[in-house]
Parts: C-alpha cells; structure tokens; sequence
C-alpha cells in the first residue's frame, strides 16, 4: 500500500485522477475538481496536503488534509463545503486505508479525522479499538420518484393549502411569477449580482458573509460554478414577482442528483408571501417533469422547513482514528465527562453548518 503526500497547490496536477476515482464513488458533484479546485484557491492555508494512495498504477484513495495542531489531522473543510474531501473505493478497507495514512503523514500523528462524511458516500464502519465514528447533522432530500402530482399530493396538507393560498393572494394583486433557469457559463456572473443582492439585504450581510464580487465567497462561487456550467452541470434559479427577482437557489448537478448549495430569498417581503417555498415548488414541479435525475440534496442541518418538502433524512458523521487505542478510549472519556477540558481539535470538533434560510 502505497501513500503519496503532495502540496495541495498541486491539485492541478491531480483532476484527472481525481475525476476518475470520483466516478467511481458515486460521483457527488461535492467531491468533484471543478468543486475542489475553487475551494482550495479560495480558502486554503497553504498548508494542506493532497494525499493519494495508489496499488498496481489504479488510485485508491485521495484526500485533501490540513494540520490541526500537534499530532492531529483532518479533511480540510471550509464552510463552502458540505462534506469532507475524501474519496475512496468502496471495496477497499477503510480502517486500513487511515492507519497506513496516519504512519505516513509528517510528524508524529496521534489522530487523523475525516469529517462530515455522507454514509451514501462512505458507508459507516464499524467502531474498533482505534476507530470512533461521532453523529454530526442529519441532512434531507427529496427522491425523484413517480409524477410531481404524487409527490405533492403526499406533502402535508397544510404545505399544499398554503402555497395554494400564497398564489391566489398574488394573482388577485396583480403580481405575475415565474421561474427562470440559467445554465451558461456567461450567466454565472449576472447571477451572483442578483444572487448577492439579496442576501446583502438581510441578515448574511449583518455577519460578513454575503456573496459579493470582490470576496473570497464570491469568487469561488463564480470559479466553481462557471466550471461546472462549462459541462452542462450548474443551474442558478430565480425567482421574480414581475420584474424583481424574490428567491434564488444555487445548485451543481452529480450523475443522478442535484445539490442545492445555496438558498436565498427578499427578506423585505412581509406580506405573508414565501418566495422560497414558492420557487421550491416550481423547482421541484420542473425537476420531476425533467425524469433525468434521481433526487435533491439540501445537505446542511435538518430544519423543520426541510421536513415540509421530504421526510428522508440521512445521518452525516464524523471518523476519527487514533494512533493508539488508548488515546481512543481517553478522548471517549474525556468528551463523556461533565466537567472535562476541551478535546484535540479532531474531527469530532468539528463546528456546526451554515444553517440555510427556508
């Protein structure tokens, strides 16, 4: 078994083989280059590491990892991102793959933690003497199963009567809605202008963390989606009331779903109206008319606005594994105890997600 550390600013270096092997894992478009890439220009230390194991010419596994102080390693996992990057095929051991990569990362390393994993994308291990697995956030999506009708028809009653009533009240004001997709990469910047419009009038603005041309926020989210617009797989909603854009959903496509990253709607509107509820509909209505794709990601914590659209949730985790089974029954301890100091910065610490507003 054989474990290959490079700087991460020679991602470039690795596309090719990482497309390849994320193919092979279910092809999220999470863990794509064309996500990957922006991520680690944009908000990246300098520090991390592209880890790559390979056996017979064919890559195994590949993970992007960043120090977190002494003797501890994680996934890198900036905000942007939902899930940690991590690749690796399903056949192969994960315990094994960690203790080898653990002896093989610099310095003396005591714990290597992978975070927010997908068990859709990495199935949960069993735990042993030296493996911990640690609940982080359920996250929902939608299947895209059977007709839009059936799959209305199955939301709760007062779901469909409200919506019901929210178009009503908007027809007998005169307001006409409409839902516009945009695909092209010439589209991605007018998009993020409208985009960052919105949520610079509400609450994003108040903690710095709005979409704006001019921040790191902002240019990954035009690199990343103008790369994936390139092959057909970005689609920036809008929702406009007349001529004023209310709601937009930023999404990328995998193989056989699509990934809302990004939600944001007018917070101005007080009159009862939901425009992001009411793009979701139309959202969904086009989706499952499309019969191309297999379900809808929200990723990010489960909210009860998740629950009024679909009732599967999965469990996202956290794994860390320790050099040494005693550490792993100490941090167990430690973390079990009342009163007890804080844990190494691991996986386990992870901090929670940028919650999405309904």
């Amino acid at each position: 078994m054989t474990w290959t550390l490079q700087p991460a600013s020679q991602f470039a270096a690795f596309a090719s083989r990482w497309q390849t092997l994320n193919v092979a894992c279910n092809a999220s478009p999470l863990l794509a280059p064309e996500f990957v890439a922006p991520l680690l220009t944009e908000f990246g230390t300098g520090r991390e590491l592209i880890a790559c194991h390979e056996r017979d010419g064919a890559v195994q596994a590949l993970a992007i990892l960043t120090p977190r102080g002494r003797g501890v390693w994680e996934t890198f996992q900036p905000s942007q991102a939902p899930i940690g990057i991590w690749l690796h095929r399903p056949e192969e051991d994960l315990a094994v793959l960690l203790s080898s990569l653990m002896r093989r990362l610099p310095g003396f390393s005591l714990v290597l933690g992978l975070t927010q994993l997908d068990p859709d994308l990495s199935a949960r291990p069993a735990i042993d003497a030296r493996l911990r697995t640690i609940d982080y956030v359920q996250t929902a999506h939608v299947p895209l199963a059977g007709t839009f009708d059936e799959y209305w028809n199955a939301r709760g009653k007062n779901l469909r009567q409200n919506m019901k009533k929210q178009r009503n009240k908007l027809e007998k004001e005169g307001v006409a809605t409409r839902l516009e997709c945009s695909t092209a990469p010439q589209d991605v910047a007018a998009a993020l202008a409208d985009y960052g419009r919105l949520e610079s009038a509400g609450w994003k603005a108040e903690i710095g963390t709005a979409i704006h041309p001019d921040n790191a926020q902002g240019r990954f989210y035009q690199a990343m989606l103008e790369a994936f617009a390139r092959r057909g797989a970005a689609r920036m909603y809008r929702y406009w009331f007349n001529d004023r854009v209310v709601a937009m959903d930023l999404c990328i496509e995998g193989a056989d779903h699509i990934v809302i990253l990004k939600t944001t709607y007018d917070e101005s509107i007080k009159d009862g109206s939901s425009p992001a509820f009411l793009l979701r509909q139309e959202e969904c209505e086009q989706l499952f008319a499309e019969r191309r794709l297999a379900r809808i990601e929200f990723y990010g914590k489960v909210m009860d606005w998740h629950l009024k659209w679909t009732s599967e949730v999965r469990m996202l985790y956290h794994l860390n594994c320790y050099r040494f089974g005693a550490l792993a029954s100490l941090h167990g301890r430690l973390k079990a105890a009342p009163a007890a100091p804080a844990a190494p910065a691991s996986a386990s610490t992870a901090p929670p997600p940028t919650e999405k507003p309904a």
